[in-house]
């Protein structure tokens, strides 16, 4: 039960909230007595106003039509008065026009062709409405002679602004290739860019209105001599450089003049002068940096010091190779026409050396030129010339300089032919930079002659197969001639020292290295087993591995042979340990013992077999030095016990006979030649401890024997005395 105070409260609540609501209840019912009584008043004077929007309608309507009426009639009459206007202007667009056309569109072409575009409306409307009349020939003849004066003015823009390209500007073009950073891009101007604006807005006019096309033969006969100007300047500047200073002319040169730009030039290939300045080295130094030991430099200075690998030499190497000799060619080319083309007896041919290497380089740089005028000409070519006749304009443009560099090439091709027919190595050389750049720069050609016709791309390629062709050709009779180099007594060396077949056959592999593709590439082109056809680099370069194997086989056989030349079997074994050694070590330090392990695992192995094996047969030639002083057939004695006569001859005889094999074989052995320090010293060691020791023995037991009454006629020699004897050995300055 609810008490008596909360039940109190609960109904004031309730009568508040009932009187609150009375009062809101009280408030409606006024607001909407308020708003009818003004939407009364609204309709009322809504009514008010349609009823006068009537009456004003109805009052404007026919005045509106009249007043519409008369706007039409005046309209017409504009209309016919403007007609006759423009058809009378027509009748004065010659004499208007007349003076403008007479004094050409220069300086003026804008107007000029204002004046144009009067003529061909008026030409277009007396053929339309009066075919007959004496005014349409006249503005005929007068548009024919306008036309005539905008071909006339292209052709004279495109030959006055037209200007070849510096061979500066061209090395500074295509020097940017090499940069690290990113280069800023080389402008070409071709024309400036008013004359260019010109230029386009005839041409244009020349196709939409002249109905001309002759303009585009004009545009590409004066754009294709620019080019072929530009590219033979180049060229000119390589050998006017090369004459004056010796040098040619490159952007890496800091000569301080204006127009000297500033990045680097395009690498310069290895070409014969590295060959040349090789063997102007092996004709001046030793193997080990002396003069006169050896006509050839420590390997250590001249080859590059790579990580050493597992490399393939000759030890199982020379059945191998004998094996794939038998496969070659027979041609009639010697090795040594590498040194004579290359020095004569007046020292290194450096004239035309450096000639070989400046026409080399410039041709190099002509075909980079080419690329990059081509394509600039192109983007040129896009701007005057209509789309559908750029790429038949285009092939016509670069005809000239295309033609000429591929006659060129071609030139170095068949240069390269008669050089191989007369021996002449070292201008084949120069075709092994040059197709290598060729190849690089193929993908190149190919985007820049996209939609010329199929003769023009063909040219490229058909260049680089001849160039493969006479490439694989001089690398067969070279690897054939170094089996088939004759022996001549006369052209042996007389110290035993590194042959000039040996040392011209590891340069020119050494060139080799510069152009492994290039080289593996011309094999691979020779080709024709299935193999072949799926060609790829791996398969490049095992040719080129089975090639350089082929050479090192050839030379290992003619060694072999020449060195019978040689009457005392001890310096014949000098000779093939010097020229042993002195491959392995070129195999060693550089890359071709990585090219040779390819094919061949063990041809290091190899190698340092056959130098063992030699240094053991030249041991064997002091044999004859150290039987005297074997036990064999000597005298026992008791000490104490005087020797009898025969005994005591028996020791004079083997103390004198010592005495002479030492002295003969010193003084014949002194003159033999081994370059490389660390093997000499290691045979003059090895001989000296053997012959030390069994003169020692000898001398501690004999030496002390009263033998005869002049004991120093017999023992002239201490110990001591002899190793320093041995260790005077195979060294003419001592």
């Amino acid at each position: 039960m609810i008490p008596p105070q909360e039940a109190s409260a609960r109904r004031r609540e309730i009568e508040d909230k009932l009187k609150q609501e009375e009062e809101t209840l009280s408030f409606i019912r006024d607001s909407l007595e308020k708003s009818d009584q003004l939407t009364k008043n609204m309709v009322s004077i809504l009514s008010s106003f349609e009823s006068r929007l009537m009456k004003l309608e109805n009052s404007i309507i026919p005045v509106h039509k009249q007043t519409e009426n008369l706007q039409r009639l005046q309209e017409n009459v504009e209309k016919t008065l403007s007609c006759l206007d423009h058809v009378i202007s027509y009748y004065h667009v010659a004499s208007d026009t007349e003076r403008i056309i007479r004094e050409g569109p220069t300086g003026r072409l804008e107007e000029y062709l204002g004046s144009m575009a009067k003529i061909q409306k008026a030409v277009e409307y007396f053929q339309d409405n009066s075919p007959d009349s004496p005014e349409l020939n006249k503005v005929k003849l007068l548009f024919e002679r306008g036309k005539e004066s905008l071909e006339s003015e292209f052709r004279s823009l495109m030959t006055r602004h037209s200007k070849v390209v510096s061979p500066v500007l061209i090395l500074d073009l295509i020097s940017g290739e090499d940069d690290l950073e990113v280069p800023d891009e080389v402008p070409l101007e071709h024309l400036p860019e008013s004359v260019l604006q010109d230029v386009i807005r005839i041409a244009r006019w020349l196709v939409e209105y002249g109905r001309n096309q002759d303009f585009m033969n004009v545009y590409y006969q004066i754009r294709s001599s620019q080019l072929d100007r530009s590219i033979k300047g180049l060229k000119e500047h390589f050998r006017k450089s090369s004459s004056s200073s010796g040098v040619p002319y490159s952007p890496a040169i800091p000569n301080k003049r204006k127009d000297t730009p500033t990045k680097k030039p395009v690498k310069r290939p290895g070409t014969i002068r590295k060959a040349q300045n090789l063997l102007k080295q092996y004709s001046q130094h030793g193997l080990d940096g002396k003069k006169g030991g050896s006509n050839l430099i420590p390997l250590e200075g001249l080859l590059p010091s790579p990580p050493r690998g597992s490399l393939p030499t000759p030890g199982q190497m020379l059945p191998v190779f004998a094996a794939d000799v038998s496969k070659g060619h027979q041609h009639d080319f010697r090795v040594k026409h590498l040194s004579e083309a290359l020095t004569d007896k007046h020292g290194p041919l450096a004239v035309e050396d450096d000639m070989l290497d400046v026409e080399t380089d410039a041709y190099i740089h002509c075909v980079s030129a080419f690329v990059k005028l081509a394509q600039s000409e192109y983007q040129l070519l896009t701007d005057v010339i209509p789309e559908h006749h750029q790429k038949k304009t285009f092939d016509s443009l670069i005809q000239d300089a295309l033609d000429g560099l591929m006659l060129e090439g071609e030139n170095i091709v068949a240069a390269a032919r008669k050089a191989i027919i007369r021996h002449d190595f070292s201008a084949v050389l120069t075709v092994f930079p040059i197709l290598r750049h060729l190849k690089q720069t193929k993908p190149e050609f190919d985007q820049v002659l996209q939609g010329t016709a199929a003769s023009t791309k063909n040219k490229l390629p058909g260049l680089i197969t001849a160039m493969e062709t006479v490439g694989a050709k001089a690398l067969e009779d070279f690897a054939d001639n170094i089996k088939n180099d004759p022996d001549k007594e006369y052209n042996m060396p007389k110290d035993g020292t590194v042959h000039e077949l040996t040392s011209n056959a590891i340069l020119f592999l050494q060139q080799l290295l510069d152009f492994q593709e290039t080289a593996g590439a011309m094999l691979a082109s020779q080709e024709t087993s299935s193999s072949a056809t799926s060609y790829n680099s791996e398969f490049s370069k095992r040719l080129l591995s089975t090639y350089i194997c082929k050479v090192l086989g050839n030379l290992q056989l003619n060694l072999l042979s020449k060195s019978k030349v040689y009457e005392d079997p001890a310096l014949s074994a000098v000779f093939l340990h010097n020229n042993y050694n002195y491959i392995l070590k070129a195999l060693e330090k550089s890359e071709l013992i990585q090219l040779v392990a390819v094919t061949q695992k063990t041809a290091e192995r190899s190698y340092r077999e056959h130098i063992e094996q030699q240094i053991q047969t030249y041991q064997r030639s002091w044999l004859k030095v150290t039987d005297y002083l074997t036990e064999k057939n000597l005298p026992v004695f008791q000490p104490g016990v005087k020797l009898r006569d025969k005994e005591r001859q028996v020791i004079k005889e083997r103390f004198k006979g010592f005495n002479d094999g030492l002295e003969e074989l010193c003084k014949i052995q002194k003159a033999w030649a081994i370059p490389d320090t660390e093997q000499r010293d290691k045979i003059r060691q090895a001989q000296k401890n053997i012959v030390k020791e069994t003169y020692g023995a000898f001398l501690h037991r004999y030496g002390s024997v009263p033998f005869t009454k002049n004991p120093e006629k017999y023992i002239k020699y201490r110990v001591e005395q002899v190793g320093d004897m041995i260790d005077r050995l195979f060294d003419t300055s001592a």
